[in-house]
């Protein structure tokens, strides 16, 4: 498949990396111009472009931006065929008052990202660390392979997004609609907790919306002091953390 990656960060980078080692036609672009993208994202066969081209003639576009960009990079996903599929991988506001966060008109997470694309949208990608996703790969059939949740509303959509997750050296889990993806974001059981396939279903199911902004900055907090007294936290650290707090 032809790719479009929207987003040159640690997440990005890997995904370049990983979808062009599977063989798909990979290219990746980020606001400040193919020259400063990170050579690791080349390194097996994606090519740094042009912002403005990264959704020509794509099959699939993956956004990996902050929530801040949205509006900004919304005209590039909006310029990719009607045919493509499009995936993100960010979280978003968080979770307020015993119900997840409304945005503008209304709108919650996920679907508020979808409409300001114009374009359904899949969510996968977003519950792993990028240590984890960078360093815990296996191979399938791997009874200990990390789950990655895939949320969307259409099951065509779902199952190309799932078929790029195993890509990438993991096992696809369909997590729900849309609208339930809040279950897989910052302060609940399945985010960063490296959980596997058997594991996933019940950290879906424990979710909370009134108590995950708590658990979120809880493990915020101890992040930030481990990091400042360590210089940098492990992976294995973070989903202990996030297990414990979770």
């Amino acid at each position: 498949m032809k790719i479009g990656i929207i987003g040159a960060g640690m997440i990005g980078t890997i995904l370049a990396q990983r979808l062009a080692t599977a063989g798909h036609d990979v290219a990746i672009a980020n606001s400040r111009g193919p020259k400063t993208i990170d050579p690791a994202a080349l390194g097996t066969g994606a090519r740094a472009v042009e912002a403005a081209d990264v959704t020509t003639g794509v099959d699939v576009v993956i956004v990996s931006v902050p929530i801040s960009r949205i509006p900004d990079i919304a005209p590039l996903v909006q310029a990719a065929p009607v045919s493509a599929i499009v995936i993100d991988t960010s979280n978003y506001y968080p979770l307020r008052d015993g119900r997840i966060q409304e945005l503008e008109d209304g709108l919650v997470e996920s679907l508020w990202v979808s409409v300001h694309y114009g374009r359904p949208v899949v969510k996968a990608w977003n519950a792993i660390t990028a240590q984890s996703f960078a360093e815990h790969t296996s191979e399938s059939g791997d009874g200990d392979r990390i789950a990655i949740p895939v949320a969307g509303d259409d099951d065509a959509a779902k199952a190309t997004a799932s078929s790029l997750v195993e890509a990438t050296g993991f096992v696809a889990f369909d997590s729900g609609p849309l609208a339930e993806s809040w279950r897989q974001q910052p302060g609940t059981p399945a985010y960063c907790t490296d959980r596997t396939a058997g594991e996933l279903p019940a950290a879906l199911a424990r979710a909370d919306a009134a108590r995950s902004p708590k658990r979120r900055d809880l493990a915020i907090a101890a992040v930030t002091e481990r990091a400042e007294a360590e210089g940098s936290v492990t992976a294995e650290y973070l989903v202990r953390l996030n297990r414990a707090i979770y």
